[in-house]
């Protein structure tokens, strides 16, 4: 077993808050929650003649990108383990994908984020080849500024097999809801846009299908449990604004913004996007903690309040 030191800790955690202009307050946060956790996972790990999968659900904005990418760093420089984290928002249809499903299916389905509008059998495939021994492996990416999927010469490459595979997603773990919680609407999009409930029976149908094949691959569960959906919009708020400071010196961004085929979305308009959440979000919050790993509470303010672990 590895000893690691707070100063070797400390140099890996400052160079991880630098890279992703994070509060020095975060060092904190991982050496009373994160880290044990991290580091009791090690013997699973080392014992796995295969790639261990740890996936991560949290609702939007609550950091599950920032807590994967803190697991491949702590991972790859303390333990000198090959890592990589990818996420399920990476892996969303393509637009004219989603056009395609909008005009077959449902007009909701033009806009990404509920099952049904990943390529589920291209992470699944993904996953897979991360786990072989041999090969390149192409980890697709989207723009969210573009709402598209980049060109695949702009895909991340990565040389398999790795150590640990970090999977995130809001709508991972999520299960299918039965017919009566399906046919009472929970909010204005579904009573005025979904009537009939055909996009959320669609969306129901795709979760009990492929979904549960590609959240089977997962060997170990962590959740940012929000206190609640009333956080998301806050969240998701300042997750928008960091998305458009970082974006605007992306080439492909710079030459849609000429184009004016670029958008970022307005407070209004984040209310009624996370509307297209909200169901699969609060029976998250319901169902999941019970069946995970590990969870981490969430205060208002996205702070760690507690930590439950099995």
């Amino acid at each position: 077993m590895y000893n690691i030191n707070n100063q070797e800790l400390d140099t890996v955690l400052n160079e991880f808050i630098e890279l992703h202009s994070l509060k020095k307050s975060y060092i904190d946060t991982v050496h009373r929650w994160y880290f044990p956790q991290i580091q009791a996972l090690l013997s699973r790990i080392e014992s796995r003649s295969e790639p261990f999968v740890i996936g991560i659900n949290g609702c939007q904005g609550s950091g599950k990108s920032t807590l994967a990418d803190l697991i491949v760093h702590i991972y790859t420089r303390l333990y000198e383990k090959k890592c990589v984290a990818i996420s399920i928002d990476d892996f969303y249809l393509t637009l004219e994908e989603r056009k395609q499903l909008a005009d077959r299916v449902h007009p909701l389905f033009l806009t990404r984020g509920v099952p049904g509008t990943h390529d589920v059998s291209l992470a699944t495939s993904t996953l897979n080849q991360l786990s072989s021994q041999s090969g390149e492996v192409k980890v697709p990416r989207f723009n969210k500024a573009l709402d598209d999927r980049y060109d695949e010469n702009e895909w991340t490459q990565v040389e398999p097999p790795a150590d640990v595979i970090v999977l995130e997603g809001w709508c991972l773990g999520a299960t299918a809801q039965n017919d009566k919680q399906l046919k009472s609407p929970v909010n204005e999009l579904e009573e005025f846009e979904d009537r009939s409930g055909i996009w959320r029976d669609y969306v129901n149908q795709c979760l009990q299908g492929e979904y549960q094949e590609l959240f089977s691959k997962i060997d170990y569960w962590m959740m940012l449990k929000a206190p609640s959906f009333e956080s998301v919009f806050e969240w998701r708020l300042e997750q928008e604004r960091k998305l458009e400071t970082h974006l605007k010196s992306d080439t492909n961004f710079s030459a849609a913004k000429k184009e004016n085929s670029y958008s970022f979305m307005s407070p209004q308009q984040i209310r009624r996007f996370i509307q297209y959440y909200q169901r699969i979000t609060e029976h998250l919050l319901d169902d999941l903690p019970d069946r995970c790993d590990c969870v981490f509470d969430l205060g208002k303010n996205r702070e760690v309040q507690a930590v439950k672990s099995n």
